[in-house]
């Protein structure tokens, strides 16, 4: 158990587990430090969205931040409903807010919750933003509470449906009538999050039909470690596409703020690949030009095609709070990272499952590939790659160690291999001639992530195994 009186912002927000240390004391603590930052900067009088997910008493929880809101006489534009973060995050743009608390733990397993925070720009907050935010919760008052009927009555409390203006942008950006009319078959698993029965509303009416699983609320997330839209939590979905004749399969994790893909075999295609195809499918079918914008751990796959395309790639530390203000920066054509997280320029600069979804779906109805054909075109033109990561828990006296031997500059091998290169941009990245290595602790759970890239799937399971043995864990 951590320290129940020090809140902590990760890489997108803070997350703890439910009644240990995300009780309502500790989310109305954090709201109130909330509520003073934005008077600090002048703008609680434009108000707050506050959303919330699916997972066990999200809603509750998102009711709290809205009463300490309004005892602060701060408006607040309350989701009727349980919303993904990029909905939600998207109405901090159409009620020109101040920012939007997200109650939603992502793709943490379900005993998890966490809070959010949105700026003004409807993207991950900085560092910078944090750091600040931290100390406001750290120096807050005991935060005050009105009763929500109360709050409505002094149209403090204001009831949003986030869901229309958020179909209207996708409509906006996608064509969804070629989806529509394509004949496709589509398998959808929003892993019983909040992503539930989008696909289905933006894509009903035509001749592509869709097949929607773990499609209702379960805060257990049954039958997968966490609803994290990788290829051991999306077994049903992996079966279910071959042996219904599906085109495809789309996963969601639970906020829906990251994809998966599952191609018509059954395989599933890594996330890696799936940022590479966006990519592609941007700079070559779309014909747009833009600068692309990578967490470390994403693929050099993206390096080739920026070299290729005549466009940058900026690499940056993992987690949109430092991705997404280089993609404003440099008004990027995508941004993302490894973990199945990207933002498109036209739209917030937040990563986005479902508009990813439909870019991929858009790519196949307008091209009458499958999905196994459009990773062979991608390799054929940047070469094969692949890929994998491994989540190792440790014992955390040993972290110390751990970091001491990511941080070694004596290692020249790994694997048989020779090390050509190394940075520390965020853990430890090792460069081989035709493969990276890289590791580092995650900042949402205590994780150490070790990630490989390389031309075989056997040298990315040696290269791993060599780390593994090489850190001690």
């Amino acid at each position: 158990m951590t320290n129940p009186n020090v809140i902590k912002f990760g890489t997108d927000g803070w997350r703890a587990i439910i009644a240990e240390d995300f009780t309502f004391e500790n989310v109305a603590r954090c709201t109130q430090g909330l509520v003073d930052y934005l008077r600090g900067r002048s703008d609680a009088e434009k108000g707050l969205v506050v959303g919330h997910d699916t997972r066990f008493l999200s809603r509750e929880f998102a009711e709290t931040v809205a009463s300490v809101c309004a005892a602060n006489g701060v408006k607040v534009f309350l989701a009727n409903t349980a919303a993904p973060t990029p909905v939600i995050s998207f109405q901090v743009l159409e009620q020109e807010a101040a920012g939007a608390a997200i109650i939603t733990a992502s793709h943490n397993p379900g005993i998890w919750n966490g809070f959010k925070f949105k700026p003004e720009y409807a993207g991950s907050a900085t560092q910078e933003i944090t750091d600040v935010l931290e100390e406001h919760i750290a120096a807050a008052q005991p935060p005050k509470g009105m009763g929500l009927a109360q709050a409505r009555q002094n149209g403090l409390v204001v009831d949003i449906d986030p869901v229309p203006a958020y179909l209207d942008r996708m409509a906006s950006l996608v064509d969804l009538s070629a989806i529509r009319n394509a004949g496709l078959k589509i398998c959808v698993d929003p892993m019983f999050g909040a992503g539930a029965g989008y696909f289905n509303r933006l894509l009903d009416g035509g001749t592509t039909s869709l097949d929607e699983i773990h499609g209702w609320r379960n805060p257990a997330f049954p039958g997968m470690e966490q609803p994290e839209p990788i290829a051991h939590n999306l077994a049903e979905l992996s079966q279910r596409v071959p042996t219904t004749g599906a085109s495809v399969g789309i996963a969601l994790d639970g906020d829906a703020d990251r994809v998966g893909l599952i191609g018509e075999t059954g395989e599933f295609v890594s996330t890696l690949e799936v940022f590479s195809l966006l990519a592609l499918y941007l700079l070559e079918e779309k014909k747009l030009t833009g600068d692309l914008v990578k967490g470390v751990t994403a693929s050099m796959m993206l390096n080739k095609l920026g070299e290729q395309y005549g466009v940058g790639v900026h690499e940056m530390k993992v987690g949109f709070k430092y991705i997404g203000p280089r993609f404003s920066e440099v008004d990027a054509l995508i941004g993302g990272e490894e973990s199945g997280g990207f933002a498109f320029r036209g739209h917030i600069p937040e990563r986005d499952g479902i508009l990813s979804g439909l870019f991929l779906l858009e790519y196949i109805a307008k091209t009458g590939k499958t999905p196994s054909q459009l990773v062979r075109g991608l390799f054929d033109r940047v070469g094969a790659h692949h890929y994998h990561r491994r989540d190792v828990t440790f014992d955390a006296a040993q972290r110390e160690t751990i970091e001491q031997r990511l941080s070694a500059g004596d290692l020249t091998e790994l694997a048989g291999l020779p090390i050509r290169s190394s940075d520390e941009i965020d853990g430890r990245r090792l460069r081989f001639d035709h493969a990276w290595l890289a590791s580092r602790f995650s900042g949402t759970e205590p994780l150490l992530r070790i990630y490989c890239e390389a031309e075989t799937p056997e040298l990315v399971t040696e290269l791993l195994d060599a780390a593994q043995e090489y850190l001690g864990v």
